[in-house]
């Protein structure tokens, strides 16, 4: 991927952030230039003689600066981390030194499963940056009410052994919080469509890489 590409999709991520800092920066560079011009807008008084004034204009702007400077040191990506593209079904996963893999994947199919007039699910994957929380080799996929639901069986107690599934989460599971995965998965000829229950499939190859690449509290980005 060229750098070019890389910075674009970055960008499309952290759009609002970075499109808020390069404005503080146009102002900062900006402001001091109509202060020091001879040029003054209708109904606005002259302050070019005003150093006090202009000392605490660049004085909030070096706030604003330093503030907008924090909010994109938080949302900017350092180390490794990966980019979800839910429209295209695609990620992409980077390390310090740049692209590491793209590929397929499978994101949430937004069906709407309901069990009653009070319950309901919608399998999408959420948008937004997540955070690895955990990883796992081998992993166990406990089965929610939902899974038993979908296959219209009964609700088992909270830890009947029927609630526990080996081998359909693949070799390795990231877990994302709030029940949602990176994880494998054992429909690979539907990865590059939007099937799943939330979590994000993808290929044995593509998730063993993906493991170990990115690191407990890897950034996710998920658009």
């Amino acid at each position: 991927m060229s750098k070019f590409r890389r910075t674009f999709l970055t960008w499309k991520v952290l759009g609002p952030i970075g499109a808020f800092f390069l404005m503080i920066i146009t102002v900062l560079w900006l402001a001091p230039r109509i202060l020091e011009s001879k040029f003054i807008f209708p109904g606005i008084p002259d302050v070019t003689a005003d150093e006090g004034t202009k000392g605490e204009l660049m004085g909030k702007l070096g706030d604003e600066l330093k503030t907008a400077q924090k909010k994109w040191d938080k949302m900017a990506p350092s180390g490794s981390y990966i980019i979800i593209n839910t429209t295209e079904n695609r990620f992409m996963l980077y390390d310090k030194n740049g692209l590491v893999r793209e590929g397929l994947c499978s994101t949430g199919s937004y069906i709407k499963l309901e069990k009653d007039d009070k319950k309901a699910w919608l399998f999408h994957t959420p948008k937004g940056v997540r955070k690895v929380l955990g990883k796992k080799k081998d992993p166990v996929w406990k089965k929610p009410d939902w899974a038993f639901i979908e296959e219209g069986l009964p609700v088992p107690p909270a830890n009947d052994p029927s609630r526990y599934e080996y081998g359909s989460l693949g070799d390795y599971a990231l877990t994302l919080g709030d029940g949602y995965m990176i994880h494998g998965t054992l429909y690979q000829r539907f990865l590059g469509q939007a099937v799943t229950h939330g979590c994000v499939r993808l290929n044995d190859e593509d998730l063993e890489v993906v493991f170990n690449t990115l690191s407990i509290g890897s950034k996710v980005y998920i658009y």
